[in-house]
């Protein structure tokens, strides 16, 4: 077969002789039940189609292609069998191609563990319109990335990164300048509860705002997609006004912290309680009801804000710099592969993997500090890389009749003495505390699927209890990993655990955390071998403390805040920050701070060192809508 060096020769110097048709399956026009998943594009080059049916086969996902010279073609197919890394047979991830109704001989994601382009065989095609299909067999979790077709039968497309990015490139045939996305005074990266607040915040200042998200949803961690309430609370001294525009953004709260506390609640804080009371779904803090977690709220809302512009399903893959200064990124849109540049004189990367700053040379920590480095009670004597890790969480649902779910033998195993009973996954559900949570992030969603699975059907199938289980069916697994710890931007200040526990003050004052020094670590399980999908947690209660806005921009890129979990702190003193009503209020601190830079032409810096009282004057009026809703309003 011809290799890849040659096809890349023929299509840079000259057009192909042969009818050649690519089709990146995120783009099919109908995607059935299968489900997009980019979690994984920087290490792989594209999003993926993914069959997540918890063990039912999902709708067939098709489209339409052209063909202009009727005859045989090669069929190739990008796919992986992703339990084959952990040895295991059974390739759970299968799927058919269907061609105009007829599938092809091969039965795809059963070949090889990792991302490689599988031969389909041939198949006649008539001139014109031909419907291709992709046709789960397992509702486990297969996934395509890629198809192409070929008249010249011994043409093999390539799999090398670089050389497959030009060749889809030029498949699809994309040009090779992005298109104008336009230019902003601050562009937020991120489309999380911190990034939201950032955009909304810095909009009702005056500033021309781009928030770019890489999902189809906003609200990251909170949206329909993960499930994660929203915890910390708001409304802090000493700038109780910072917060409530995370109210506004919807998604539920955090019951068991307001039910503690709820005698020094505030009339609004009081109000909501009442709402939850009345509305016991809404206790539902992880693992909830898809509704739980006002995706619409959230889309209407930044849709409506005067000066914003919003751009979902963009994926940022690079930045262009000015010596330490971004002056624009590039996005690709992942459903048409297109890309486009945004240009900006701010930048706030609120990715939560600190990927823009990253792009940008910013300077970052990943892992464990050592004692000696921070002097941290809790900080390990060595640095190491452990990290807070990524929950798939999941539930289940009565059902009127017995259900079934198949055996799994490809999953992680189970017996009496390992298995966990119960109907509910949440976030102890953590998988890859020892792994990159960035590189790897496949790799460890895949092995809480294992897990998730397993379990369950041992709990249906060989427990001895299982006749309280027969009545329930697995509902909902997320596909998408909640996760917690990545890269840490460094700032001027990097907020160390004493800085909590001791109250040390700072003239910076900002946002107030006022959740634990909240630490996870793996939990093993007794006579079980895999590597740990469960973890644990430990709490060091604190005060409500002031973190300063120093820790909100880079200390070498002069023009980039963050907020969220990617903020200037250790890995001990991430543990309170990083829950999302406190990066809300973050992300409305960044904001602010915008429409300083906007106003005195300065950067981030700048607004520390000059106006510093400018930022403290509209911290203490906030920028969130005064006053609760009516009660009626949120029934």
């Amino acid at each position: 077969m011809k290799q890849w060096w040659i096809i890349i020769l023929l299509i840079t110097v000259c057009p192909l002789k042969a009818d050649n048709i690519f089709i990146e399956a995120e783009s099919f026009d109908k995607k059935g039940g299968w489900v997009l998943d980019n979690q994984s594009m920087g290490q792989m080059g594209s999003p993926y189609l993914l069959a997540h049916g918890l063990g039912v086969p999902v709708e067939n996902a098709s489209t339409v292609i052209q063909v202009r010279k009727a005859g045989k073609y090669r069929v190739w197919v990008r796919t992986r069998d992703w339990v084959k890394q952990w040895n295991k047979t059974g390739s759970p991830g299968r799927f058919e191609v269907l061609l105009n109704g007829k599938a092809l001989d091969a039965t795809f994601g059963t070949e090889k563990a990792s991302w490689h382009w599988q031969d389909g065989g041939t198949i006649m095609l008539k001139v014109g319109d031909n419907r291709l299909e992709l046709q789960d067999l397992t509702g486990f979790d297969g996934r395509c990335d890629a198809i192409f077709l070929s008249s010249e039968l011994d043409l093999f497309p390539p799999d090398e990164g670089k050389l497959l990015a030009v060749f889809r490139r030029e498949m699809l045939g994309l040009p090779v300048e992005p298109e104008d996305g336009g230019e902003y005074d601050l562009v937020v990266i991120g489309g999380g509860i911190a990034g939201c607040c950032a955009a909304l915040s810095a909009a009702r200042l005056g500033c021309k705002v781009a928030l770019i998200q890489n999902r189809p949803v906003l609200g990251g961690n909170n949206s329909s997609e993960v499930r994660v309430g929203l915890s910390g609370l708001i409304a802090q001294q000493p700038y109780t006004n910072l917060g409530y525009l995370v109210d506004e953004l919807g998604g539920v709260g955090h019951w068991n912290a307001w039910e503690a506390k709820r005698d020094s609640l505030s009339v609004r804080s009081r109000q909501i309680f009442g709402i939850l009371q009345r509305h016991p779904e809404k206790k539902i803090h992880n693992a909830g009801p898809a509704t739980n977690y006002e995706d619409e709220k959230k889309l209407s809302l930044l849709l409506s804000q005067e000066n914003l512009s919003l751009f979902l399903n963009m994926q940022v893959f690079d930045v262009k710099k000015e010596g330490n200064k971004i002056i624009s990124v590039v996005g690709q849109d992942i459903m048409s592969g297109k890309e486009y540049i945004f240009k900006g004189k701010l930048f706030s990367d609120c990715t939560g993997d600190g990927e823009v700053g990253f792009l940008a040379g910013a300077d970052f920590r990943m892992g464990r500090e050592s004692k000696e480095e921070t002097g941290e009670p809790r900080a390990p004597l060595k640095a190491d890389q452990l990290v807070m890790g990524t929950s798939v969480q999941w539930y289940t649902e009565d059902t009127p009749e017995v259900s079934v779910f198949p055996d799994c033998p490809w999953a992680i195993r189970f017996n009496e003495e390992t298995c966990i009973p119960g109907f509910r996954g949440d976030w102890d559900w953590e998988a890859g505390l020892d792994r990159d949570q960035i590189t790897e992030i496949e790799y460890i969603r895949d092995h809480a699927l294992r897990a998730v699975y397993g379990n369950w059907a041992f709990l249906k199938n060989e427990s001895k209890r299982k006749e309280e289980f027969a009545g329930k069916k697995l509902a909902w697994v997320a596909y998408i990993g909640g996760k917690r710890e990545s890269r840490r931007l460094l700032g001027d200040i990097i907020l160390r655990e004493q800085d909590l526990l001791e109250k040390v003050p700072y003239e910076d004052a900002t946002f107030t955390t006022t959740w634990g020094v909240d630490l996870h670590y793996p939990k093993l399980i007794a006579g079980m071998e895999e590597e740990p999908f469960l973890s644990y947690c430990d709490v060091q209660e604190i005060e409500p403390y002031p973190v300063p806005y120093r820790c909100l921009y880079s200390r070498n890129i002069d023009n980039l805040f963050m907020a969220g979990r990617n903020i200037s702190v250790t890995h001990v003193a991430l543990g309170t920050v990083r829950v999302m009503r406190t990066g809300g209020m973050m992300g409305e601190v960044v904001g602010m701070a915008a429409s300083l830079c906007r106003k005195h032409q300065t950067l981030p810096r700048g607004v520390y060192e000059k106006y510093l009282p400018d930022l403290q004057v509209l911290m203490s009026r906030g920028v969130g809508k005064s006053g609760f809703p009516e009660a009626g309003k949120l029934d």
